[in-house]
């Protein structure tokens, strides 16, 4: 990607996130009765899945610090990944008289219960990043453009197997190049988006013989990875290796939805004698550091940044809004229907990171510095 089109990319994100902090109009439908004033030392409840991933610790901190700014009193959970602590984190928030419920699902569709006794209680819930499903009491979500982030991540596979030039053109390249497809986990709703954006944009170079891919492992619910696990990830490209390229034929490319796959992609990749030199060209997502100072050693090729620090204004701002009798912005009504309702959300724009704009994007945009990328 050119640098000014990932820098008109961010600028876009930010404009969106101005808006998300407004919170004008008529109360909302879903605000809960008796609704609090903002700064009064209200409770909100913010779960998380996960201290295992970087991306959800810095996702935590960024709203706990901006709720409390705003003068909210926080209870902030990790649950490690496990559905029933999870369940219980939120019951005992809805106990403790939470105003407002923000969560980032384990599993998305085992919450419709605790979403009940929520709702009983006036409680409005804001699904964060991942889409809570079969509940019709979800009132908003803030998240990215998650088809959007699955395109870019099979363009900028393309780019890095010279497919593609670094304008989205095509440059006559045939290949055929080796590519083997990782997905997220099958209980998060954003790993199907991911999916399945990449796949339309890649579909059209498989069938030409441009991309081979030559495990024969293409749909979904083959190369899922549950609960995101590197480790999981690491196994099945040793797999992958082991059945379908001992041949001596080489992997060129590798479609991985997340950093922390990636890394685990690329344990595997080295363990049978990968080098920098002939490395695949490797996808990721959230631009989790260690996964930064890959992609500067070449060992990575693309991430995609998502600013957790603009999404935790969209969650903020939603909440305060909710607790203020306002109602939240949102710029999409369509597309995320969590099998009960189509929930109104606030996307937010991802932009492609290579090692061409670490330094534009994401240390002179602040997310890093210098010291911690070449550290």
């Amino acid at each position: 990607m050119k640098k000014k089109f990932v820098l008109s990319l961010l600028a876009a994100g930010a404009m969106v996130v101005s808006l998300a902090g407004c919170a004008g109009g008529a109360s909302s439908g879903t605000s809960s009765s008796g609704a609090a004033a903002a700064g009064d030392g209200s409770l909100i409840g913010v779960a998380m899945p996960t201290k295992s991933s970087e991306r959800w610790i810095a996702d935590g901190d960024n709203i706990k610090k901006q709720l409390e700014a705003a003068g909210y009193t926080v209870d902030l959970e990790y649950a490690e990944d496990d559905i029933p602590t999870q369940v219980s984190q939120i019951e005992n928030m809805i106990t403790k008289g939470a105003k407002a419920l923000i969560i980032a699902s384990i599993d998305g569709t085992t919450l419709t219960n605790t979403l009940q006794n929520a709702k009983d209680n006036n409680i409005p819930v804001i699904a964060y990043d991942r889409l809570i499903r079969n509940s019709p009491n979800v009132d908003y979500y803030a998240t990215f453009d998650n088809e959007k982030v699955g395109v870019q991540q099979a363009t900028s596979l393309l780019t890095g197997l010279g497919v593609l030039d670094a304008t989205g053109n095509k440059t006559g390249k045939k290949g055929p190049f080796n590519v083997e497809l990782f997905a997220g986990s099958p209980d998060d709703n954003n790993a199907t988006f991911f999916f399945n954006g990449a796949m339309e944009t890649l579909k059209p170079y498989i069938a030409d013989g441009t991309i081979v891919v030559k495990s024969g492992q293409t749909d979904f619910n083959t190369v899922a990875t549950l609960r995101w696990d590197p480790a999981t990830a690491q196994a099945r490209m040793e797999n992958i290796l082991t059945s379908t390229y001992s041949d001596g034929s080489k992997v060129n490319g590798v479609l991985s939805p997340y950093d922390g796959l990636s890394r685990g992609i690329i344990s595997a990749l080295t363990s049978a004698g990968y080098t920098t030199a002939d490395i695949p060209i490797i996808t990721g997502q959230d631009a989790e550091l260690d996964s930064v100072k890959a992609i500067n050693a070449g060992e990575q090729y693309s991430t995609i940044y998502k600013d957790t620090r603009e999404l935790a204004k969209v969650a903020v701002g939603m909440a305060t809004a909710l607790l203020t009798g306002g109602t939240p912005e949102t710029n999409d009504t369509k597309t995320y229907d969590n099998g009960v309702k189509v929930v109104p959300s606030q996307l937010l724009q991802p932009v492609v990171v290579t090692k061409d704009n670490i330094q534009s994007v994401l240390i002179d945009g602040g997310y890093y510095t210098a010291a911690q990328v070449n550290g």
